[in-house]
């Protein structure tokens, strides 16, 4: 497929949908708490991002939320609801997405609800360092391939499971975007990573096996093995001599 290669009006305009999606996390992960509902987060970010004058960028795509929310076992598109209730020991996914004057910011952040278990945080905190690794990965002159190798090796040292179903992507004047970026080697596509990229890289990674499920609701994806599932994020641009992460304050 065709890359789109931003100039510099288009990465102010993401950066700044970036930046409100960064703010958006700031506010709302301290009010995630016990006891809430899925539908409960979900208004949260929908009052933030129309009171900035934004509007939710999963809207686009068919889904009924501004948040894909998802739970322990649900890796992704978790769909917002009351009947959802968190509860101690939860890992949430919050992936979230903003159109701010048609640029899209595109970022997930995992949290632990009250008192976590020792094998959801080390989950939780090799997700992160997957994510890391990726960005580090992330240059001009670098392939994408290389980000995909640098994110397996962190979660393959450690034993766990990595979501192939589903890859990062570009994205900024779009909410997907070519090229794919898997999170594990692949023998498909390997475009060069240039100046002007916009991506968003995100590691899913699970507990048990890699292998997911599609839901009855059509949209939540979980572990076929019903262990859980942590999910990292952030949108970065790829500039001639540094990568920057754009969905940070």
């Amino acid at each position: 497929g065709m890359i789109r290669i931003k100039n510099e009006k288009q990465i102010d305009g993401i950066r700044k949908s970036c930046k409100l999606l960064a703010q958006l996390f700031e506010e709302l992960l301290p009010k995630v708490k016990e006891g809430m509902s899925t539908k409960a987060i979900d208004d949260i970010c929908v009052e933030f991002i129309t009171r900035y004058g934004g509007k939710p960028a999963w809207y686009q795509e068919g889904f009924p939320g501004a948040a894909c929310i998802s739970v322990n076992e649900e890796v992704i598109h978790g769909l917002p609801s009351k009947k959802r209730i968190l509860k101690e020991g939860d890992i949430v996914s919050l992936d979230i997405g903003i159109n701010l004057d048609g640029y899209i910011s595109d970022a997930t952040r995992s949290v632990g609800i009250g008192k976590m278990s020792a094998e959801a945080l080390h989950l939780m905190e090799t997700t992160k360092h997957c994510l890391s690794a990726g960005i580090e990965a992330c240059i001009a002159g670098n392939r994408i391939r290389d980000i995909s190798t640098a994110v397996a090796a962190v979660a393959q040292r450690e034993g766990f499971g990595i979501v192939t179903d589903f890859c990062g992507h570009g994205v900024g004047l779009d909410v997907h975007e070519d090229p794919s970026i898997p999170n594990k080697p692949h023998p498909g596509a390997n475009p060069r990573i240039q100046s002007g990229m916009v991506l968003a890289i995100e590691p899913m990674i699970n507990l048990g096996s890699g292998d997911v499920e599609l839901l009855s609701d059509q949209w939540t994806i979980v572990t076929a093995d019903r262990k859980l599932s942590s999910h990292e994020e952030h949108t970065v641009a790829v500039f001639p001599d540094h990568t920057e992460i754009l969905t940070i304050i």
